[in-house]
């Protein structure tokens, strides 16, 4: 916690939480640049993005915001948040070299949380929220393909998973922020082949990850 640590060694750990979120954004970028089919993004302003997630992150772990064992969630989500909703904003796709790693990567985490804390629970919700939410967003992208992208449906699985995870309010409440954002992006400007929802999608169950509040792994 920071209050048990001299300052410049937590000013220490909070830069090193941003070199190192940096360097896997850049490696993402990367990543999308070389996949398949293309998906460049901005290296530096992804690298940065995704410095000041980590080490905020970081920061929260310090001040005792909330267990250790918590700290791999946000740190892995945030990794692959910046650079895909950096993509979908400027390509309108959330691309599957990306989407798909993150779901051994933060199932990872999930279940690495699960053993070092609350047990068998927290990964039991987190399965059935991812199937949930994944669900529903199939649901509406079968029903209106123009509203909801398949690489939307991809990505609504393992974002469910960490918001159940927190608790079943928190992917409630993560739902709600998603759809704010999106309806601030289609405000802000008119979009040719429609909003993104990536963006709302990431930034709303990485706030729940960070916020958990109390319920969380109860």
């Amino acid at each position: 916690m920071t209050n048990a640590l001299h300052p410049v060694l937590a000013i220490l750990l909070t830069a090193a939480f941003a070199g190192a979120g940096a360097t896997l954004a850049m490696l993402a970028s990367v990543v999308l640049a070389r996949a398949r089919a293309p998906a460049p993004v901005p290296t530096l302003p992804v690298a940065i993005g995704t410095a000041v997630l980590w080490s905020f992150a970081g920061w929260r772990w310090l001040a005792g915001a909330w267990p250790g064992w918590w700290l791999p969630v946000p740190l892995a989500l945030a990794t692959f948040a910046v650079p895909l909703a950096a993509a979908d904003l400027r390509h309108r796709r959330l691309p599957n070299a990306l989407t798909l790693p993150a779901y051994p990567a933060l199932a990872t985490a999930l279940v690495t949380a699960a053993a070092a804390g609350p047990g068998p629970p927290l990964a039991i919700r987190a399965a059935a929220a991812a199937v949930l939410f994944g669900g529903a967003h199939m649901l509406v992208h079968a029903l209106s393909r123009r509203s909801l992208g398949a690489g939307d449906v991809k990505l609504a699985g393992v974002l469910g998973a960490v918001a159940g995870a927190v608790h079943w309010m928190a992917l409630v409440l993560a739902a709600a922020l998603a759809s704010v954002v999106t309806v601030v992006l289609a405000l802000v400007r008119h979009w040719r082949r429609g909003v993104p929802h990536g963006p709302g999608m990431l930034a709303a169950t990485w706030l729940v990850a960070v916020f958990p509040g109390t319920g969380m792994g109860t």
